[in-house]
């Protein structure tokens, strides 16, 4: 297979299994508490990672370790709100609703900066607002409820989270590898308290409720972060970002064909408007960044997309 069709396989497979992380996640809190997975997730992918770590034997810099620690933090917070929202709400909800984070991010990056973004970016993110609107109030208007009022604040949190990566590693070289084993040890360190309570119920888990917590961490944590790592590295960002930007297609597809959900008539308005809105979004801010900084136009680089649940 040519490099071209099989980095393109790899980011709809990136894509594909991040959508699917929401499923999964909401199936493995129905059987455990949200602390229990999240500690379960992060202790494995912690555990993968340093093993990684140990078979390539790379010199560690001080920058890695500080810049791995700051969002270690903000990646636990991020994590904790989608996983606690996705025990509340749908898999499809929760899968559209996150992927404003490629609208947000632009806005929260640039707020201290001098570049205004075109009014065709505002009116793509307040399409996402009508579209998150609609989702959120598909049988009738009622408050929000909690599970879609944590995935919005997961949203913006992860904006910031997306924000803050790039500010932290564009001074100094890092290793995605040395940066994603630093995350997932703070984050295990910070579930452990919460989930002594609950080692009982995770060590006597069903073969099943395991099987999905490996998934989260082996499959839609580590390999989806280290296979985007290389697929950007042999492709552009505008093509990156548009195969990854299918991921909330594929949570509404495997929400419904597996999960049993069902959207209503205003609800799957309300997704279309999202999936829309966040590819205009993109395509605007792209077009705006490369034509402010053309030597831009042609740069590989990590794609700020939602990274599942």
């Amino acid at each position: 297979m040519p490099v071209a069709r099989r980095t393109d396989a790899v980011l709809f497979l990136i894509a594909l299994v991040w959508g699917s992380s929401y499923l999964a996640a909401k199936t493995a809190t129905v059987a455990l508490p949200v602390a229990a997975v999240l500690f379960a997730r992060y202790a494995i992918s912690a555990l993968a990672c340093g093993g990684l770590v140990a078979f390539r034997r790379r010199a560690w810099t001080r920058a890695e370790v500080r810049a791995g620690s700051v969002l270690g933090v903000t990646q636990a917070a991020v994590l904790a709100l989608e996983t606690y929202g996705i025990a509340h709400t749908s898999a499809a909800n929760a899968g559209l609703i996150i992927s404003l984070t490629i609208v947000l991010t632009p806005l929260v990056d640039r707020t201290a900066g001098s570049r205004r973004l075109p009014w065709a970016f505002f009116a793509a993110a307040g399409l996402c607002v009508l579209a998150v609107g609609l989702l959120t109030s598909s049988t009738g208007l009622h408050a929000l409820r909690l599970g879609d009022a944590l995935m919005l604040v997961a949203a913006v949190v992860r904006a910031g989270h997306v924000a803050l990566v790039g500010r932290l590693t564009a001074r100094h070289p890092m290793d995605a590898l040395h940066l994603t084993t630093v995350q997932t040890v703070v984050g295990s360190v910070l579930f452990l308290v919460p989930v002594l309570t609950h080692l009982p119920e995770l060590a006597g888990s069903s073969a099943a409720t395991w099987s999905q917590l490996l998934y989260l961490a082996l499959f839609c944590s580590v390999f989806a972060f280290l296979a985007q790592t290389w697929a950007v590295q042999r492709t552009s960002a505008s093509r990156a970002s548009l195969l990854l930007g299918t991921e909330p297609i594929w949570a509404v597809a495997i929400g419904i064909g597996l999960g049993g959900e069902h959207l209503t008539v205003w609800a799957s308005l309300g997704a279309v408007l999202m999936v829309t809105g966040t590819y205009w979004g993109q395509a605007v801010e792209r077009a705006h960044r490369t034509a402010t900084d053309p030597a831009d136009e042609g740069r590989t680089r990590p794609v700020p997309t939602p990274v599942g649940a």
